[in-house]
């Protein structure tokens, strides 16, 4: 049997204007996908630094919200100076020492090196040691031809996310002194008392999960650092060529690069082995031995029982979601899909209530037609 279905003009022509509709919204959304991402960098920014802003403002004499955020602002800077001031000049002085000592370094490998032609000619292998080194030598010389473009090119990206953080920290400092007056304009547009009071708790629980995080991460990142640089400092005392001085650049490197999550702790720890390892390789190597082991102590203990009270989020959701930020927007995207994550879920959670309440309030009618049938009432 054939069954023939006929559509009106009107009903085709509807059909693929919705279609060509969402083609177009996607396309567009991918488009500005850089400037989507930036403005949601500054309401993520803007959401953490809310709760001191507020707090400032509360305190001030004129309850001044751009005095209080200028502060908030004016600490933050100040702050990441310091970790430059106390990061940068151990580096350059550890960087300058290994300069100094790179003549002994080379002897020593040259003396190796003797040994090592020994070996070569005993075993014959000095065709295939030839290949490879031509091999290092054309990738070389590619390395150099194409090196002017790959310099032109990294100033012309560094300089495109200097504008990048530029316009996020000017959106923030806009967004947290404009934001309560946004707020209440948008509280103003709601006729319905029973739909603003579940909207603003709602987006009071999306607050708390981002101020959540944001606490849970800077408590851990202390304990990361703190730790870290009470090991250098123990070292020191036990390998005289270790700087002593180098324990307090350690607590802000791991303190600052643990706020990544993930991945930034591993890259400060392997900076400071490297500067232990100029100076001494049996410390380089304790301190490598003190992180693995610490690294397991924190991701299964201190990490999980700290957040694990402010966002409610598994471990498999927690690593899926700092993933796909990690290679859709780099470290940025590292940094907020938590607190992005744990947002999904408060939205998910709230449309699942309201699903079944939904579904009780249509079930209520039918439990008293039901009573009434069967006489009970």
């Amino acid at each position: 049997m054939k069954v023939r279905i006929e559509i009106d003009t009107k009903t085709f022509v509807r059909f693929w204007l919705v279609v060509i509709g969402f083609a177009f919204a996607i396309l567009a959304l991918y488009s500005a996908r850089m400037p989507l991402f930036i403005i949601g960098t500054a309401l993520f920014l803007a959401l953490a630094l809310n709760g001191p802003v507020s707090w400032m403002a509360r305190r001030l004499p004129d309850r001044s919200r751009t005095l209080s955020t200028a502060i908030a602002f004016m600490a933050v800077i100040g702050m990441l100076a310091v970790v430059v001031f106390l990061v940068v000049p151990p580096i350059v002085q550890q960087t300058a020492k290994f300069i100094d000592s790179a003549p002994t370094l080379v002897r020593e490998m040259s003396n190796q090196w003797r040994g090592l032609g020994n070996l070569i000619e005993k075993y014959h292998i000095q065709p295939q040691i030839d290949q490879a080194v031509a091999a290092i030598q054309a990738d070389a010389g590619r390395f150099a031809r194409d090196l002017g473009g790959n310099f032109i090119s990294g100033i012309g990206s560094a300089f495109g996310w200097m504008m990048a953080a530029t316009l996020t920290l000017v959106l923030t400092f806009l967004m947290l002194i404009e934001g309560p007056t946004w707020l209440n304009r948008l509280w103003s547009v709601y006729k319905d008392d029973k739909k603003i009071t579940s909207h603003k708790r709602l987006l009071g629980k999306m607050h708390a999960v981002v101020e959540g995080y944001v606490g849970g991460q800077l408590t851990v990142s202390g304990i990361d650092g703190l730790f870290a640089g009470l090991t250098v400092f123990i070292l020191s005392q036990f390998f005289p060529e270790v700087p002593s001085n180098l324990a307090l650049p350690t607590v802000a490197m791991l303190f600052t690069l643990s706020l990544i999550p993930l991945f930034g702790a591993p890259i400060g720890a392997m900076i400071i082995t490297l500067l232990l390892l100029i100076n001494s390789v049996p410390a380089a190597v304790i301190f490598a031995i003190y992180f693995l082991i610490y690294s397991q102590i924190e991701g299964n203990f201190i990490a999980p029982t700290i957040q694990s009270r402010r966002i409610e989020l598994s471990p498999l959701a927690i690593l899926a979601a700092v993933t796909i930020g990690i290679y859709v927007f780099g470290i940025t995207g590292a940094i907020i899909s938590i607190p992005v994550a744990g947002c999904i879920k408060v939205l998910v959670e709230d449309y699942l209530e309201r699903s079944r309440d939904h579904q009780k309030q249509q079930q209520k009618p039918l439990v008293k037609l039901a009573k009434k049938l069967s006489g009970e009432d």
